[in-house]
């Protein structure tokens, strides 16, 4: 297949990896001048693509939308100001540049921030427009709403938990710290390895028209998870305060599971696995 992926960073550039070990062909966009050497030498067809926030039609950015399948991977900027609005736009421009191009499936990469803060078990359907826990959240989901209302082309959704695996692991930044909050809600993650295998069994089977989550079996508790990786990396674990709380989410992944017939890698709490 002809694969385009719009954001070839953190997760794109090893998934564009990926995909061409398995014979696709693959484009992948950056918005760093200095990337595109980079992503030739890894026979990866490079595009500089930026979104401020319409789709400039700079000269042979029409090529990249020339494929099979796009990999959607532009997360809303969080400090941004009137991220909603921002994203939106970003959106809306993507969406009618994929309806004007031979694109039949575009693969969106979402959060699980989608979800408002309400305790127990979280599934899909209960993501709710305007309702997410923080606005970047609200800004995903009228992205999502949007590419899967244009009939042009289908749209899968992926909300990914938090990404970790190889130099993230968001223990680095907690190492050392006291008096941490939230010490007994539950962790959400994803490693990316996962992300990939996922992403491309989603393109290999043709999985069209549907909304995952895609989070980890793991869910121990932050203090738990926490503690445990700074000790197996080496660092100082952080201190949590006392918390009563029980009013906290988890991410199911059983659809995503059983839709796939897949199995999740093993936490490892080292940043280098």
């Amino acid at each position: 297949m002809n694969i385009s992926i719009l954001g070839c960073g953190w997760l794109g550039f090893p998934l564009a990896r990926h995909l061409i070990a398995q014979s696709h062909s693959v484009k992948g966009s950056t918005t760093s001048p200095e990337k595109l050497e980079m992503l030739r030498k890894n026979d990866i067809r490079p595009f500089l693509i930026k979104l401020s926030p319409e789709l400039k039609n700079a000269d042979g950015v029409h090529e990249f939308w020339n494929a099979d399948v796009l990999v959607l991977n532009i997360p809303p900027g969080r400090r941004r100001e009137n991220v909603l609005g921002f994203h939106t736009a970003q959106i809306r421009s993507i969406s009618k540049a994929i309806a004007d191009s031979p694109i039949e499936l575009v693969i969106f990469v979402s959060s699980t921030s989608v979800y408002p803060n309400k305790p127990g078990v979280v599934i899909e359907s209960d993501a709710v427009p305007g309702k997410a826990g923080r606005e970047s959240g609200n800004a995903l989901l009228e992205a999502e709403h949007i590419l899967s209302q244009n009939t042009s082309f289908e749209t899968t959704v992926i909300r990914f938990g938090g990404l970790i695996g190889y130099d993230r692991h968001p223990v680095k930044y907690l190492a050392g710290k006291k008096e941490l909050e939230r010490g007994k809600a539950p962790v959400n993650l994803i490693h990316r390895d996962d992300c990939i295998k996922i992403i491309t069994q989603i393109i290999n089977d043709n999985i069209t028209g549907e909304v995952f989550n895609a989070v980890s079996d793991d869910h121990s508790t932050r203090k738990q998870y926490y503690s445990e990786a700074a000790k197996t990396l080496g660092l100082e674990p952080p201190k949590f305060r006392k918390d009563e709380s029980s009013s906290y989410k988890i991410v199911s992944n059983e659809k995503l599971k059983l839709r796939l017939d897949y199995e999740f890698k093993k936490e490892e709490n080292s940043a280098n696995s």
